[in-house]
């Protein structure tokens, strides 16, 4: 073997020693180092997201199986900032008592997902592809079971081990089609052979509905609201931003590198499933009176306005899809961090109802959540905007106008809804099962801090868009 294959793993390599350092640290030191558990786990991780951001060796590995590129390397810092974000959040969860001794579980599972979703989206081989899937989804049934002494925690375990087995059957269905018909599982081969034959296009249906189900596409969507809302709020989050940035990540690296020949088929797939899901997750969220299942539905609706930036197919299509899921990491984390505040203070009370004067009783985490929603609604002047905007003109600028009047039409709907938890906050009077006035934790206040900022300067500077630009590519 070829050791210096390794040192286009430098991301991958670095999670693996944090995560034996922290497994470590976790199981071998006394009860009063494991006081400090949680801010050296969170000081190591954010050293590693630094490392990150150095240059790192680009190329293909293991003939090919591997594949390390600019892209790859600031997709995977996205997914570490949302991670680190999380973590913060999650520390008053942590550290109450039915969590506090499995606190080095949930970075160690968490660690392992995150490591899985590295190799889906440095994937340059399907198997490589099959093997990340699996690694990101088993151990995130455990997440979402996490609470397992409560019932809705346990359920949504069960019900995303057994969702997830299920269209992962379908996807490796799929992937048989595609290798009788071409012969391979690499990409760079496959797309050189890559006809419209009968044999290839069921292999990429049965394909892109697998990974539709991480994305939480229509019609594969059922499992969301029920998963989301029983996991624990930082795991719902975690669901919501890296999971399906991840899954985004690597549909659109999959779909340009490998199906390119063929984009007058998916695109029309792509373009019903835009329409259905943008639509009936707006419509859905409408209906809901649990703040997690709302915003279930609402990140239905954003995967929706994702594949606009798939459809595109083009460079520009790429840098507004990665944008856009740059900018849903700060305003969906911001909206989770207030939701897991709200809920450790009312006993996990979820209810919309529980946020009813919230800008009276503790006025900065109504203004948060203000901004995230008015920033994932795309209010002008917020990150939101801009990152719609993008998208918008990346789609319009391949002539699906439709798509993209649909689209505008489903935003006027999503921010009606949206407005409805501006109105339980601003303008609804506290009720007996409204939050009472509390302090936040400070890893939370840093978490709502880094979240604000983004909101307010990632559609400003320009230099971030013109970076992502520089390193994207279309068909």
């Amino acid at each position: 073997m070829d050791f210096s294959n390794f040192l286009y793993l430098g991301q991958e390599i670095g999670l693996v020693i944090l995560f034996v350092i922290l497994f470590l640290y976790d199981v071998f030191c006394s009860e009063k180092g494991k006081k400090y558990f949680q801010i050296v786990a969170v000081s190591l991780f954010a050293l590693f997201i630094l490392a990150g951001f150095l240059p790192q060796k680009v190329g293909e590995a293991f003939g090919g199986m591997f594949v390390s590129s600019e892209m790859t390397v600031f997709m995977k810092n996205i997914l570490n900032i949302a991670t680190l974000i999380i973590f913060l959040q999650a520390n008053n969860w942590l550290s109450s008592s039915n969590t506090i001794n499995k606190r080095g579980e949930f970075y160690t599972i968490t660690l392992v997902t995150l490591l899985g979703m590295y190799f889906m989206i440095s994937a340059g081989n399907f198997m490589m592809l099959y093997i990340g899937i699996e690694a990101a989804s088993l151990p995130m049934a455990c997440l979402a079971a996490f609470n397992k002494y409560q019932e809705k925690s346990a359920e949504a375990g069960v019900k995303y081990i057994l969702l997830s087995a299920l269209s992962t059957g379908i996807m490796l269905f799929g992937l048989s089609f595609l290798y009788g018909a071409l012969g391979s599982f690499y990409f760079e081969d496959l797309a050189s052979v890559m006809l419209a034959s009968p044999m290839v296009i069921v292999g990429f249906i049965f394909f892109f509905s697998g990974l539709a189900f991480k994305l939480s596409l229509v019609p594969f969507h059922l499992w969301t609201a029920d998963v989301y809302e029983g996991a624990p709020t930082a795991v719902t989050a975690y669901l919501s931003v890296v999971s399906k940035g991840a899954a985004a990540f690597a549909l659109i690296f999959s779909i340009y590198k490998v199906f390119g020949n063929i984009e007058i088929v998916w695109s029309n797939i792509l373009w019903w499933v835009t329409v259905i899901t943008i639509t009936l997750g707006n419509l859905f969220a409408i209906r809901q009176k649990d703040i997690k299942r709302f915003f279930a539905f609402s990140s239905i609706s954003q995967a929706g306005y994702i594949l606009l930036g798939v459809i595109a197919g083009t460079a520009q299509g790429m840098t507004a899809m990665v944008f856009f899921i740059l900018v849903y990491v700060f305003s969906n984390l911001a909206a989770f961090g207030v939701i897991g505040a709200v809920e450790n203070q009312t006993n996990g009370n979820t209810k919309i109802s529980a946020f009813n004067g919230l800008s009276k009783t503790n006025p900065r985490l109504a203004f948060v959540m203000m901004l995230a929603v008015f920033s994932l609604g795309g209010i002008p002047t917020l990150a939101g905007f801009f990152s719609k905007f993008f998208i918008f003109m990346a789609a319009a600028e391949q002539e699906y106008y439709w798509l993209v009047f649909i689209a505008l039409l489903n935003t006027v709907i999503s921010l009606y809804y949206y407005l409805l938890i501006f109105k339980a906050m601003y303008i609804k009077d506290c009720e007996s099962d409204a939050v009472q006035t509390f302090k936040t934790d400070n890893y939370n206040k840093v978490s709502l801090i880094i979240c604000v900022v983004g909101i307010f300067i990632i559609g400003f500077i320009s230099v971030i868009y013109q970076h992502i630009g520089d390193i994207s590519f279309g068909i």
